[in-house]
């Protein structure tokens, strides 16, 4: 397996398929830029998901970032070709454990907010990145599903470890089980993001909340940020068991076929339920 984790992130000129612009004095918005694909995770942009918050915080023009998504989509999960190569190969599907586990190990460790604006569909990493902000906006229009269970997996990256906290274990435990998609109002409804807004605007009031979190105390605000994620931090266990669980799941017959029926536009017929 090679080296190629988030350290190789140095510079915001070494990332690929992000996309930064300085909007405001002290906010960085960074756009994910895979528009053709709606903007799903192939392995560098996977990585890149990890390892652009260490860049952020050595940055002392930036206080918050806001992440969106180019295009109609924030991030359609994990690029299709991606996950079929952890079907198939046990060296690849180490890669991916080891650039899941840094998305949210990097993002609860990263000292300033991030705020996303969930513009269009959110699946997956893509999800993981959007939840896993400390502010959350979406779209009025957008959707989101973990997803894994559609698969044939387990709800790993950051579901297990954070859905419970954010609308409760009745409502995560059916989501994540169902797969089903959320919208925008309901997501806000039951807590699962911060605030439902017009899919015109979410953006802009991304960014106006960034601003004020920009003009506040740094100290204040990214300490009391360090002090709330201690709620998932000291869930690493669950986290560490439900993403082992998800990469165990994709070396079984029921990834595969998961694969093969979002492939051909078809329902899966899993095999652990013949």
């Amino acid at each position: 397996m090679t080296d190629a984790g988030p350290s190789i992130f140095a510079t915001y000129d070494d990332f690929a398929h992000l996309r930064f612009e300085r909007p405001t004095p002290g906010v960085l918005l960074i756009t994910i830029d895979r528009p053709e694909v709606l903007n799903a995770a192939n392995e560098r942009l996977h990585r890149e998901f990890a390892g652009v918050w260490s860049v952020v915080d050595v940055d002392d023009s930036v206080a918050v970032s806001v992440i969106t998504g180019a295009g109609r989509a924030f991030s359609a999960g994990g690029d299709l070709a991606m996950v079929e190569r952890m079907t198939t190969d046990y060296e690849v599907m180490l890669e991916q454990w080891r650039d899941a586990k840094a998305v949210v190990d990097c993002m609860l460790a990263s000292v300033k907010p991030i705020v996303s604006a969930i513009n269009g569909v959110a699946v997956g990493a893509g999800l993981a990145v959007a939840l896993l902000a400390d502010v959350s906006i979406m779209a009025t229009s957008a959707r989101l599903s973990d997803g894994h269970a559609r698969l044939g997996v387990a709800a790993g990256d950051h579901a297990a470890l954070l859905w419970p906290l954010l609308c409760g274990m009745a409502r995560a435990k059916y989501y994540l089980m169902t797969a089903d998609f959320v919208d925008g109002p309901e997501a806000e409804r039951i807590g699962l993001v911060t605030k439902c807004v017009p899919d015109d605007v979410v953006v802009s009031e991304a960014l106006e909340i960034a601003g004020r979190l920009a003009a506040g105390s740094r100290t204040a605000v990214q300490w009391t940020k360090r002090i709330m994620n201690q709620w998932m931090i000291q869930a690493a266990p669950i986290f560490g068991e439900s993403l082992a669980l998800e990469m165990l799941g994709f070396l079984g017959p029921d990834a595969t076929e998961g694969v093969a029926a979002v492939k051909e536009r078809r329902p899966p017929e899993f095999p652990s339920a013949r």
